[in-house]
């Protein structure tokens, strides 16, 4: 007899759940300000999405304590009210909070559920900051676990953080468990590939043209409406 173990879906959180492109860039501005970093322009600015701070910082030619030094006023901007509240003038939020769930997330992530399926986010946001961030927007009642990075780099590539929710998950191939990725960056597609499973690329988040293809995406999503039965056709495969 076939043993029937759980359908598992790894999610990415910045750019695949929420838009938080607007966070993270007012968050960055900030972080090169303090270090005397010339503003990335807009592409490089996007590229900051995802993979974590301190790689972004480096790959612009930032180096040694200055990488430190970022970090810090980076996160700091982006978890402390620094910002102003667009939708109460006169307050202010961290950069975090300037943020919002794509159009059909909610949904699509409800019908996962529906169908049986395990959800988990799996992000290289420090985890002291995805569980506010899920918890704010609306996500943490449509997931079962939220997983993320550590403050102190222990565990920050895709790669940590997959086999961290993979664990947390106790996934056991033995007992028929199977997992996908679902994410909108090459950093998905390449952590989870480290670590043996295959990724959902998904369209509508902050990758470059041919990114997702080039690392080997298995399959995709044009919308949060097609994801329920692009996660489908992966399982029934």
């Amino acid at each position: 007899m076939e043993i029937q173990g759980r359908r598992i879906v790894l999610l990415d959180l910045d750019g695949t759940l929420t838009e938080s492109g607007p966070g993270i860039s007012a968050s960055v501005r900030l972080a090169c300000k303090a270090i005397g970093l010339d503003l990335p322009n807009a592409a490089e600015l996007q590229r900051f999405i995802g993979p974590p701070i301190g790689e972004s910082l480096e790959r612009n030619g930032v180096t040694g304590d200055d990488i430190t030094k970022g970090v810090q006023v980076y996160r700091n901007a982006y978890a402390n009210p620094t910002f102003p509240d667009p939708l109460n003038p006169g307050k202010l939020v961290p950069g975090m909070y300037l943020n919002s769930v794509y159009k059909g997330i909610p949904e699509a992530l409800t019908t996962l559920r529906h169908e049986g399926y395990i959800l988990a986010t799996a992000t290289a946001k420090p985890e002291p900051q995805a569980i506010p961030v899920c918890e704010r927007f609306g996500i943490t009642p449509l997931v079962d676990h939220v997983y993320g990075a550590t403050l102190d780099a222990s565990r920050r590539h895709k790669a940590d953080v997959i086999r961290y929710a993979l664990a947390g998950l106790k996934f056991s191939k033995d007992a028929g468990d199977r997992v996908v990725m679902v994410g909108d960056r090459w950093t998905d597609v390449d952590g989870a590939h480290k670590v043996g499973i295959d990724t959902i690329g998904v369209r509508w988040g902050y990758a470059e043209a041919g990114e997702l293809e080039k690392y080997g995406a298995v399959d995709y999503a044009a919308e949060p409406s097609d994801l329920p039965s692009v996660v489908d056709r992966y399982f029934a495969a």
